[in-house]
């Protein structure tokens, strides 16, 4: 009875010890957690300050920007002068100058023309003859027919304007692309962290329960078998550790892909570095976040936006390829006058006014019409093409929503019914160490059930990672990222 007595004392007491030694670790553990988590709020904030990717983004719409003011290239003044002289034999052939300012006007086309042109010389032509003073002129160049209401100059202007949005919507999805990668990233790299740290805790409850076993069995309280099981038990977990280990390093590797400095050198994820603990609590999505996410998605999806650009631009073309059906009607004025300043008097007969001009017409129409009629077909049909497009691609984002959304929606029941088996394994296993310090039950069954419990919540970090990164996938669909806390 004594004996009995004494070897129920030592399993107590061997047990007792182990909870102690266990519920230590673990307080350690979180102190030293506390001190080295490396959130996916800190990854945030380096990621869109320095991750090469993103400043690579933002170029696209300074790139669009520089079209544009490509495009208002074709408004600027323009100012030319050509001379020429040709003297031989003691004759002057000709002593021509020429010089112009041209300033393109906005509307309807118009061109300002400011000249000064001086031909002088024998055999110079009597048409541009101007005697030693020179013209001057000023005048106007009117498209009235075809570049009226558009031209090509306007055209151009306008789409490149366009074009600033569709490539702001590119850059708004190149960057939530790449924070999905990296967060899907970050969530691998939680799930490997959380799934060493459980098999780490397993290995050592394994050995300590083989330090004890084999001082029982010195002792002679316990079989020498039981101590070999011990042992066993011990070296399969060591195998699963190592392997979870090398998962942990590449994870962290892969993580730290994204990581750089404010001075564009890559950094490394320190090897101390944990990620957030979220206790099995996860961020529920009201079905009034589903319904918000889907009414942005319809008017702000990148996607949506670039087809509805396109839109726009087609509408541009379109309205030009009408513009180009109109006969080529040109015609142009200047009053002429050859003062060179306005501080010297000119009699009335040569100054401007409206008996001094020159008038020009010009006047072309091709009969058929055949290209400019086959490139307003064209732009049609990509219009069609394009309507059509986006109603496809509107109802694909719709449903690629409410698809993540339902995905939450399962995770979050596996979750809860996940978490209440880890609770009742729990249970059980506490029963079997108390029946096996009464000495009515086996080592056996002690780390079936411990082996089981700590797949169990690997099984439910594995669905936390999950959760995580379906509800990034679910923003990421919708056209936006997740505003996560302490987001600017």
């Amino acid at each position: 009875m004594k004996i009995q007595q004494i070897k129920y004392c030592v399993a107590v007491l061997f047990w007792l010890i182990l909870f102690c030694t266990t519920a230590t670790r673990a307080q350690n553990q979180i102190k030293a957690d506390t001190g080295k988590v490396f959130s996916i709020n800190d990854l945030q904030v380096m990621v869109f300050r320095y991750h090469p990717i993103i400043k690579q983004a933002a170029l696209l719409t300074d790139a669009a920007r520089a079209n544009v003011l490509q495009s208002l290239g074709y408004f600027d003044p323009n100012l030319k002068a050509g001379f020429a002289r040709k003297a031989f034999g003691g004759t002057d052939y000709y002593n021509d100058w020429t010089s112009e300012l041209k300033v393109p006007l906005w509307l309807a086309g118009a061109d300002l023309k400011v000249g000064y042109d001086r031909n002088v010389g024998t055999y110079t032509n009597p048409q541009t003859t101007t005697g030693t003073s020179g013209l001057s002129g000023v005048g106007l160049s009117i498209p009235l027919g075809q570049g009226l209401i558009i031209d090509a100059r306007r055209n151009t202007l306008r789409q490149s304007r366009i074009m600033v949005r569709y490539a702001e919507a590119e850059r708004v999805k190149q960057i939530n692309a790449t924070w999905y990668e990296i967060a899907k990233d970050y969530w691998n790299w939680y799930y490997t962290y959380r799934q060493y740290v459980l098999n780490r805790e397993g290995v050592d409850l394994a050995q300590q329960r083989f330090n004890a076993v084999s001082k029982q069995t010195i002792i002679g309280d316990k079989a020498p078998i039981d101590s070999v099981e011990a042992y066993v038990t011990v070296q399969e977990r060591q195998i699963q550790l190592e392997k979870n280990r090398i998962e942990l390093q590449n994870a962290r590797l892969v993580l730290s892909n994204h990581l750089w400095n404010e001075q564009g050198n890559p950094l490394e994820l320190p090897e101390d570095a944990i990620p957030q603990r979220l206790n099995g609590m996860v961020d529920h999505v009201a079905k009034n976040v589903l319904d918000t996410l889907v009414g942005q998605a319809a008017q702000q999806h990148p996607e949506l936006v670039k087809l509805r650009t396109k839109g726009a631009q087609l509408d541009v073309e379109r309205l030009y390829r009408q513009e180009m059906l109109k006969p080529k009607i040109n015609v142009s004025g200047t009053l002429i006058s050859n003062r060179r300043d306005f501080n010297g008097y000119v009699s009335d007969k040569y100054d401007f006014n409206w008996n001094n001009n020159k008038v020009g017409l010009e006047f072309a129409f091709p009969l058929f019409l055949r290209a400019e009629r086959g490139k307003l077909r064209e732009v049609k049909i990509k219009q069609l093409e394009l309507d059509l497009d986006i109603k496809q691609s509107g109802r694909e984002i719709r449903n690629n929503i409410l698809t993540s959304y339902n995905d939450l929606q399962a995770y979050e029941k596996q979750l809860s019914i996940q978490t209440q088996s880890v609770n009742n394994q729990n249970l059980l296993l506490q029963g079997e160490n108390q029946k096996f310090s009464l000495g009515e039950s086996t080592l056996f069954l002690i780390n079936s059930r411990e082996t089981k419990l700590i797949d169990m919540r690997i099984k439910l970090e594995s669905m936390i990672s999950g959760y995580q990164k379906t509800l990034a996938e679910l923003y990421y669909k919708a056209g936006t990222r997740q505003a996560l806390a302490g987001q600017n």
